[in-house]
């Protein structure tokens, strides 16, 4: 089958066609068609395909076999007909918007950084960057001031395939070595790479370049990114969530940053009054327990630190102790003192727990009711 034009190569702009049907045929459980020219992007480099209708079918997915491009489509067409295509725009601008938003991001920190873009990939929500580096907040934060400098000077994005001279002596960004004719896209003054994608006539629509968050990643960085409506949709959230805690504390927008360290402040305040006044309440109880004879002890309503300050009050009077905090059909546990690993150990197998320790101190949670947890403590000879 001969290979298909690519009209989104030409332009990117195309959102409705119309073109032969050479194929229709079911693959792998699904009906698919391939035509003589296309204006849906397939799957690659990072970009998804694009969706939309063939006739009265719709294309649900787009992929590349041989130079063949396949449209996975929801009904058949006819073979030898005109069939028209129809783009889903809102879908393919948007990928258009960060897919040049990436490229000049990307460009600017091979430029300023050395970073080279090892991975890309635009996802449903979000946008992700693999830089070959590590990178500050300062790096972070100057990369996003002069790409968004970018998109405001509104420069002209190209795409090219230059003749092998001419790319001989060019400079550009790419993954992998490249034989044949190469696809060069150029972002204004901010980038020139290999690249198959789909992209904004001027770097103006982008619109706006926001880093979302940064993270350290196989030895560099990962960066995910929203632009444009992207970018809009991203910050209309923080607003709102902003918002909504400035009005649960009583403070403005931008005082809720102290608002919310006085409350953790307090919290924290709250949580050591709180641990004073339990661990007077486990030492009162540890004095009712009998010297050196292990303690069993079945509570609810304390958290897992608690649990384990309890078992060891217990311990230092009991020289072996276990705490059994009640969680819905079973019980959190923490034993201390000598043996508790080991005891931890036959717990679990006799009560159907997991978790374990070393040493004097052990954790966990046990499947049981309290008759056969007080029944096997019993018989490990603890006051139960």
């Amino acid at each position: 089958m001969e290979k298909t034009e690519r009209l989104y190569e030409r332009d990117a702009y195309c959102a409705s066609f119309c073109s032969t049907v050479l194929a229709c045929e079911e693959h792998g459980g699904v009906l698919r068609a391939a035509l003589a020219t296309t204006a849906f992007y397939p799957e690659g480099g990072g970009q998804p395909a694009d969706r939309g209708a063939l006739g009265g079918a719709r294309v649900v997915d787009v992929h590349e076999e041989d130079g063949v491009i396949w449209h996975t489509v929801t009904a058949p067409v006819r073979v030898g007909e005109t069939v028209q295509g129809d783009i889903d725009w809102t879908r393919r601008f948007d990928h258009m918007q960060q897919h040049t938003g990436e490229h000049i991001l990307s460009g600017i920190a091979h430029e300023q950084f050395g970073c080279e873009n090892v991975g890309f990939g635009i996802g449903e929500d979000s946008v992700r960057i693999d830089f070959s580096l590590p990178m500050t907040d300062e790096m972070l934060a100057l990369a996003e001031e002069l790409a968004n400098g970018i998109v405001q000077r509104n420069e002209p994005v190209t795409a090219e395939w230059p003749d092998p001279v001419r790319l001989s002596h060019l400079s550009y960004r790419s993954k992998k070595a490249l034989e044949g004719p190469v696809r060069i896209v150029t972002a204004g003054s901010a980038d020139v790479c290999a690249c198959c994608g789909t992209h904004v006539a001027r770097t103006g629509e982008v619109g706006l370049v926001k880093i979302t968050s940064a993270q350290s990643y196989k030895g560099g960085t990962r960066v995910t990114i929203a632009c444009g409506m992207r970018a809009l949709e991203d910050y209309r959230r923080r607003h709102d969530a902003v918002h909504e805690i400035s009005v649960l504390l009583s403070a403005k927008p931008d005082e809720t940053p102290a608002a919310v360290r006085r409350v953790l402040d307090e919290n924290a305040a709250l949580h050591a009054q709180l641990a004073a006044a339990e661990n007077a309440r486990f030492e009162a109880e540890a004095r009712t327990c009998r010297e050196n004879v292990p303690a069993l002890r079945v509570c609810e309503g304390l958290s897992g630190d608690s649990v384990r300050r309890f078992a060891s009050s217990l311990a230092a009077r009991c020289g072996l102790a276990a705490v059994l905090c009640r969680r819905g059909d079973g019980f959190s546990y923490a034993v201390c003192g000598a043996g508790a690993a080991e005891l931890a150990a036959r717990m679990n197998a006799a009560l159907g727990g997991k978790g374990g320790g070393r040493g004097e101190f052990a954790q966990g949670s046990v499947s049981c009711t309290e008759e056969s947890a007080r029944a096997f403590f019993a018989a490990e000879g603890f006051d139960a």
